[in-house]
Formats: structure tokens, C-alpha cells, sequence
């Protein structure tokens, strides 16, 4: 495995491009769809659950509604070779999954918002269960889409506008939703959100259709073909390297899932209202986070991407030490709200350097033939450790604390590193040898 070179930026400026070329505006809307339905399966859905006064261990077990999300692998290649029926002749195989799944967004958020988590949990579980696995599917079926319908010179720009819609979209399930539910309640704020995906929906009928995702489905469906060519792939070409690099993978963002998972019930048991936790988290959040994400790109650039990947690891799991001390000094009733808005900054710009290296990286080791399904492993890889682990977050608590709960999740990050470094001495030695 090489380094990742990063292409530089054409004559025409990326915001020039993106009226120029209808893929971009497209991946815009799309990375907006993609990024609005996960913080309301779970994240945001949180401080719903902690008003309707759902157990803090139970809350903990609730993580695991996105389950979905880590196991998108498995059908990620049959959404690759396979098109739904009727929508797939009338808009083509990736546009009409696309359509599928966004619909199915829409439809699990009015179930949720028709629901009651204080005396009904079942049936919010559910839907959220539901919408994780839709929103999942569309995640899946946009990467698709979007390593097909441009040149590889092309997907870095693609990539930028993705995350940039990814972003607004977290912003509105997260900030937009806090602010709605504020005011309106929960149930209001949940159908606002269901109607918030119609730019996506357009965006996605708007979209062009790859010419080769018009043709025809092949037959009889070949699972080995389908399903286990992409992953042997994968460890063949990655060889000695296969074992560590993908443990790797999956131990990098563990921390962060973790962490995350108490996030938001740490600010309601610092007595932060929903609009306070809005604004530190998404207002604030969102310029910090795309802060991280250039400047992760420019460091990449300037020194590579293994030793960025080091300093990554180090970096995003330090950044939980500053909620362990929010967890120890900022219970003010929202009167230290400069401190939980600092603490909450610091954290989030880790968290997108360190977001946006690991898909550097996870795409340096997908193949061109098998992008989108070795893409969809990768992903899924490195948010299973974490998702587990996550679900025991509030018996942790309950019996250690916030405080020390966040310094843990510091110090897991230790052996992460030291395996990053081991990778990082490997690919060396493999590059020696092939000289």
C-alpha cells in the first residue's frame, strides 16, 4: 500500500465547479440526505429520550439503534449490482435506490414523531431501527453512486461537496431539530424533519444516472460474485498487511463512538437546555468541524497521510479529556456556558481531523473495481468495536461517572496509536521489499 496522493485543485475554483457541473450540485443535495437521518436515529434522539425520562443504562443500550449503519456491508453489493423493481426502470438502478431509501427516511421519521419514548419505548425503538437501516441503505447506494458517476480526478471534488452537505445536514437534524423541538416539541420537530428531505429527494431525481447503471440486471443472482469477490479482494491485495491494517480500521474511531454516546446525556445532566446544546454543538460546531476538515486535508498534504493517521488517533481521543473536565466543572445550569461551548469546539475539531484522515485512508485501500463495496466494509468495520462497546456506556457511568467515563475513553486510545505506529512500520518494510 502507497501513500495517498491527494490531487490538487483544477484552474476552476471548487465553487465555480459546482455550478458548472451538474454531479457536484447533485452530490450536495445527496450529501445533505445522507447526513440528516443519523443524529436523529440516535445522537439527538437522546436528549428526547433523557426528557421522557428513560433510564441513563437504557439510554446506553439505545446506542445500538444505529446498528445498521456498521452492517451496511452486507448488502452494499447487492445494492451495487441490482436494481429495485419499477423505480429501477424509471430512473435507473443507483438514482432509484437512492429514491427507495430516501422515502423510507421520510416515512420512519413520521413514525417516530407519531410516537411517545416515555410510554411507548418499543415503538420509538422500532422506527428508529427502521430509519437507521434506511438511511444506512442510502449512505451505501450515494457512495455507489458517486464512484461511478465521475472520473477518479473527479472524486476529490466530489468528496468535498459531500462532506459539505453531509454537514448542513447534520446541522439541521441537529441544531434545526433541537431549536423545533424547543419550541414546538419533539413530535413537530420530527415531521419538520421528515420534510426535510425533500431537497434531497429532489437532488437525487435531478441527479444523472451512470450509463452503466442503465443497463439491465444481470442473471441469476451470482452471491460469490456479488458479495465475497470484493472482500477477498481486499485481503489478497492487502496481504501481511490485512490482519493489522484492518484491526486498525476498527479500533480508530472507537473511542469516539463511545464517547459520543454520552455526549449529549452529560449536557442534560449539566442542566443545558435543548437551545444551549443546539448552539455549542451544531451553531458552533459546524464552522469548527470544517475547520477540522481542511485542516486535516492540508496536513495530509504536508507531511503524509500514515503520520497524519498517527497524530489523528492521539489527538481525537486527548479531546475527550476536555469533556472529562466539563463533566467535573460545568454543572452551572448553563451559567458556564462559555466553558461547555469550548470544551464541545475542542472536541468536535478532533473529531473531523481525525474523521477525515480515516476516509482517506480507508479509500487508499479500496480497489477501483470493488470501491463502493470494500468502502461500505471499511466503514462498517470501524464503527463495530465502538457501537459495542458503546452499549454498556451508561452501566459505566452509573457506576464511575461522567468524569471518569470521559478520561477512559482517553486512554483507549492508547493501544490505537501504538497499532497505528505498527502499521505505519510495516508498510515500510513491505515497501522495502518490493523495491
Amino acid at each position: 500500500m502507497t501513500e495517498v496522493a491527494i490531487p490538487e485543485p483544477g484552474a476552476a475554483s471548487p465553487v465555480r465547479a459546482l455550478f458548472a457541473d451538474r454531479r457536484l450540485a447533485a452530490m450536495v443535495g445527496l450529501g445533505f440526505g445522507s447526513g440528516l437521518p443519523l443524529s436523529l436515529v440516535f445522537a439527538t434522539q437522546s436528549a428526547w429520550l433523557s426528557e421522557a425520562g428513560v433510564p441513563i443504562s437504557t439510554i446506553g443500550f439505545l446506542s445500538e439503534m444505529t446498528f445498521a449503519y456498521k452492517l451496511k456491508f452486507l448488502w452494499a453489493p447487492l445494492l451495487d449490482r441490482y436494481a429495485p423493481p419499477l423505480l429501477g426502470r424509471l430512473l435507473g438502478r443507483r438514482r432509484g435506490w437512492i429514491v427507495l431509501a430516501q422515502l423510507g427516511v421520510a416515512l420512519a421519521l413520521c413514525g417516530i414523531a407519531s410516537g411517545d419514548p416515555g410510554h411507548r419505548l418499543a415503538w420509538t425503538v422500532a422506527l428508529s431501527m427502521a430509519l437507521g437501516f434506511a438511511g444506512a441503505t442510502q449512505d451505501a447506494v450515494i457512495d455507489g453512486w458517486r464512484i461511478t458517476v465521475a472520473p477518479q480526478e473527479r472524486q476529490a471534488l466530489m468528496s468535498s461537496w459531500a462532506e459539505t452537505g453531509w454537514r448542513v445536514g447534520g446541522l439541521v437534524s441537529g441544531a434545526g431539530a433541537l431549536y423545533l423541538a424547543a419550541a414546538f416539541g419533539w413530535r413537530a420537530s420530527y415531521l419538520c424533519m421528515a420534510l426535510a428531505m425533500a431537497p434531497a429527494l429532489a437532488a437525487a431525481l435531478l441527479a444523472p444516472e451512470p450509463e452503466r447503471d442503465r443497463q439491465a440486471d444481470p442473471a441469476p443472482l451470482d452471491l460469490r460474485r456479488a458479495v465475497v469477490e470484493p472482500f477477498r479482494e481486499l485481503l489478497g491485495r492487502l496481504g501481511p498487511l490485512a490482519v493489522p491494517t484492518l484491526l486498525l480500521v476498527a479500533g480508530f474511531r472507537a473511542p469516539g463512538y463511545i464517547s459520543n454516546a454520552m455526549a449529549f446525556p452529560l449536557f442534560k445532566a449539566l442542566h443545558y437546555g435543548d437551545a444551549d446544546i443546539a448552539t455549542a454543538t451544531k451553531l458552533f460546531g459546524f464552522p469548527v468541524g470544517l475547520a477540522g476538515t481542511f485542516t486535516a486535508t492540508y496536513v495530509v498534504k504536508r507531511i503524509g497521510l500514515m503520520p497524519t493517521l498517527l497524530f489523528g488517533t492521539v489527538f481525537a481521543s486527548a479531546s475527550h479529556l476536555s469533556l472529562a473536565y466539563l463533566a467535573a466543572h460545568g454543572d452551572h445550569g448553563g451559567g458556564e456556558f462559555w466553558l461547555f461551548a469550548g470544551s464541545v469546539s475542542l472536541d468536535e475539531f478532533a473529531y473531523a481531523f481525525a474523521s477525515i484522515v480515516l476516509i482517506t485512508f480507508m479509500s487508499s485501500l479500496s480497489a477501483p473495481a470493488f470501491a463502493a463495496s470494500q468502502f461500505a466494509l471499511l466503514s462498517s468495520l470501524c464503527a463495530l468495536p465502538g457501537s459495542f462497546i458503546a452499549g454498556t456506556s451508561g452501566l459505566v457511568i452509573e457506576r464511575l461517572g461522567f468524569t471518569w467515563f470521559f478520561v477512559g475513553t482517553a486512554v483507549i486510545g492508547l493501544p490505537v496509536a501504538l497499532l497505528c505506529w505498527l502499521v505505519w512500520r510495516m508498510q515500510g518494510r513491505e515497501g522495502a521489499r518490493a523495491a
